[in-house]
C-alpha cells in the first residue's frame, strides 16, 4: 500500500512514462510469445494466435486510452525484433495500434460489460472487438508489406486471412482471460469446486495432448472437454481450456505431427485456423450464454425470496392487529 501511495505521489509525466513502458513491455513479451509459435505459409510468417491484440484490447477496456502510447511502442519493438524495419513499419504499427482502439470504442459504444455475463457481450467481443476491428490491423499490415515488395502475391488472400484470424483469435482467447484474471475471486479452500476444478484440469492436460498427437484426425474430441469446462465453470473453465487446446494444436502443427503431418503449409494453416476459430467462438459464446442463464436464475430466485419475505411480513402485521378486518377469530 505504501508503494502505491508513493507512486501516486510522483509527477504525472513520470507516472505516464512508467505506465507506457509497462504496457509496451507486456505487449513486447506477448508478441515474442506469439512469434515463438509462428508458421510459414507460402514464404510468409503467420501466427495462428496473436496475443498482443488481446492484451491491447484488455488494457484499453480496463484502464482507458492512456494505454495507446504503450501499445504503439510495444508494436514497434516487436517489429524491430524481427530485423531491420523499413518504411512499412510505420503503417504496420499504426494498424496494430488503431485496431485495438477501434475495438475499444465500438465495445464501449454498445455498453460492453467486463464481466462478459451476457450473450450480447460475447457477441460484441467476437463480431466488433475481434472480427470487425482486426480488419484494420490485417489490412494495414498486408497492404504495407505488398507495397514494399516484402510479401509474395501468390496466395495473398490466404495470407491476409491468416493474419486477420490470428489477430482476431488473440482478442477472442486472450482478452476474456485477462478480464477474468483482473476480476478473479478465489472460492474458499474447503469448497468442493476445487476438487472438481483439479480433476478437470488433470483430464484436460492429459487428454488434449493425446488428441492433438493422435495420427487419426480426432480434433473434434476436444469439444466435449470444452463443453464440460464451460458448463461447470463458465469463462473460468471454457477460455483456459480453449486456449490450451489451441496452443497445443499450434505446437503440433509446427512439428508437422498428428493430424497435421501429411498436409501442405497452406492446408496446415487453414486447418489450424479453422480449429482455433471454432474452438474460441464456442468457448466464449457458450460461457456467456451459461453465465447469462445462471444470472437470470439467480435474479428470479432472489425476487421470489423477497416476495416470500414481504408476504410473511404482511401476514405478521395482519395477525398483530386484531382490530383489522380479518384479524379477529370468527
Amino acid at each position: 500500500m505504501a508503494a502505491v501511495v508513493g507512486i501516486r505521489a510522483w509527477p504525472r509525466p513520470v507516472v505516464l512514462a512508467c505506465e507506457t513502458l509497462l504496457v509496451a513491455a507486456c505487449y513486447y513479451a506477448a508478441g515474442r510469445l506469439g512469434l515463438s509459435q509462428r508458421l510459414t505459409a507460402d514464404g510468409a510468417i503467420v501466427t495462428p494466435i496473436w496475443p498482443p491484440t488481446g492484451l491491447a484490447v484488455a488494457c484499453l477496456l480496463l484502464f482507458g486510452p492512456w494505454c495507446v502510447p504503450g501499445i504503439a511502442v510495444g508494436a514497434l519493438l516487436v517489429i524491430v525484433s524481427l530485423g531491420q524495419p523499413g518504411a512499412e513499419a510505420v503503417g504496420i504499427v499504426a494498424g496494430n495500434t488503431a485496431a485495438p482502439v477501434c475495438a475499444w470504442l465500438m465495445l464501449r459504444a454498445v455498453g460492453f460489460r467486463l464481466s462478459l455475463s451476457r450473450l450480447r457481450d460475447g457477441l460484441a467481443l467476437v463480431f466488433l472487438g475481434a472480427l470487425a476491428a482486426m480488419l484494420i490491423s490485417s489490412g494495414a499490415g498486408v497492404g504495407m508489406l505488398v507495397l514494399s515488395d516484402k510479401l509474395p502475391t501468390h496466395h495473398l488472400g490466404l495470407i491476409w486471412l491468416a493474419w486477420w484470424v490470428g489477430d482476431a483469435m488473440g482478442v477472442v482467447l486472450v482478452t476474456p482471460l485477462l478480464l477474468l484474471l483482473y476480476r478473479a475471486r478465489l472460492p474458499p479452500p474447503s469448497s468442493v469446486r476445487w476438487g472438481e476444478a483439479l480433476g478437470l484440469t488433470v483430464v484436460v492436460c492429459v487428454a488434449v495432448p493425446l488428441i492433438m498427437y493422435s495420427s487419426v484426425s480426432v480434433l473434434f474430441l476436444a469439444y466435449p472437454l470444452l463443453i464440460w469446462s464451460a458448463l461447470r465453470f463458465q469463462l473460468a473453465g471454457g477460455i483456459p481450456c480453449a486456449l490450451f487446446a489451441s496452443v497445443m494444436a499450434t505446437v503440433v502443427a509446427r512439428q508437422e505431427a498428428g493430424s497435421f503431418g501429411k498436409l501442405t503449409e497452406i492446408e496446415t494453416m487453414m486447418k489450424l485456423q479453422a480449429f482455433n476459430g471454432t474452438l474460441g467462438l464456442t468457448a466464449l459464446l457458450l460461457s456467456a450464454v451459461i453465465s447469462e442463464q445462471l444470472n437470470t436464475r439467480r435474479s428470479v430466485e432472489e425476487a421470489c425470496q423477497e416476495l416470500v419475505e414481504a408476504l410473511q411480513h404482511l401476514n405478521a402485521g395482519g395477525s398483530a392487529n386484531p382490530g383489522a378486518p380479518g384479524g379477529q377469530a370468527r
